[in-house]
């Protein structure tokens, strides 16, 4: 089969739209249609529905595993290729869903391997098993559970989140809080598919309840202003205390104990990796995720 022509199939597998998989690839749209064609009839079977908008259909998906698996063995072996030819270190590629969490053993990592190339991708935990078969990536950091099949994974840090009050609201001074005493409450959250937004979800879901969203954003980093300001609540997991925040706001334990956060460090199981990927996992792995005076209640 022809590289390239697997290649725009997962463009396409992935966008599920002829038009706009065109112009990502750069190529007319006729054809990229009679590229799939031709790569249909070789498989003697439709990939894609095309009852109203295109659809990747059962044995799409099926194809779409195993292309995306070939093509990331195929470059793996071009990086170890290139690793080789420079003494066998490369470099390494992280993806993690926020790099705030990650910033200690990252400059620990540059400050011991300062020749090493670092490539960091910000992604959603929902894109990061893909990533990772597709070789897009060597290591993936989750702060919530991803698909496990052909993934090895270790966990780094499991710790509590709380729950961040302005300062003078009626909450502020109490030490812990009920979910059920929250439902009336606005909050300030990160948009669907964060890990802050999905646990705010599954608190509520546990009582029947809805939480009151009043902003949702794309800067979780940014919600302590907004929660200063008065505008809602929202979830901050404990390694932020330590932080330096400007925003001053009132930590208050949730009375739920799935409120946590789990980080996790993924890579493809059996999979090589690099030298340098190889000293990144074992600095995240090893990297002292709970100093001293941190509350790990």
């Amino acid at each position: 089969m022809d590289l390239h022509a697997l290649e725009q199939f997962l463009v396409v597998a992935r966008l599920e739209h002829l038009s706009r998989a065109a112009g990502e690839l750069r190529v007319a749209q006729p054809s990229l249609s009679r590229t799939i064609a031709r790569l249909e009839a070789e498989l003697g079977a439709p990939l894609f529905d095309r009852a109203g908008r295109l659809r990747l259909n059962e044995a799409g998906r099926l194809f779409r595993d195993h292309v995306e698996r070939s093509l990331g063995e195929l470059e793996a072996g071009r990086r170890a290729v290139a690793d080789a030819a420079r003494d066998g270190v490369g470099g390494v590629r992280l993806a993690s869903e926020t790099f705030l969490t990650i910033t200690g053993p990252l400059a620990a990592f540059k400050d011991a391997h300062p020749d090493v190339d670092v490539d960091l991708r910000q992604m959603p935990a929902s894109d990061m098993h893909r990533a990772l078969h597709a070789r897009e990536v060597d290591l993936c950091v989750a702060s919530q559970p991803i698909p496990a099949d052909g993934l090895a994974g270790v966990r780094l840090h499991d710790e509590p989140v709380w729950l961040a009050a302005p300062p003078g609201h009626p909450l502020a001074s109490r030490a812990r809080v009920g979910v059920a005493e929250l439902r009336t409450e606005p909050f300030v959250i990160a948009r669907p598919g964060h890990w802050q937004r999905r646990l705010l979800d599954r608190l509520f879901a546990g009582h029947d309840l809805t939480p009151r969203i009043v902003c949702e954003g794309d800067e979780p980093a940014a919600l302590a202003g907004l929660v200063s300001a008065g505008i809602g609540l929202t979830l901050v997991p404990a390694m932020a205390r330590g932080a330096d925040v400007s925003a001053p706001c009132a930590w208050v334990g949730i009375d739920d104990p799935g409120c946590r956060r789990t980080l996790t460090l993924h890579r493809v199981a059996g999979g090589r990796l690099s030298a340098a990927a190889r000293l990144m996992h074992t600095t995240l792995a090893t990297w002292p995720w709970h100093p001293a005076g941190d509350a790990q209640r």
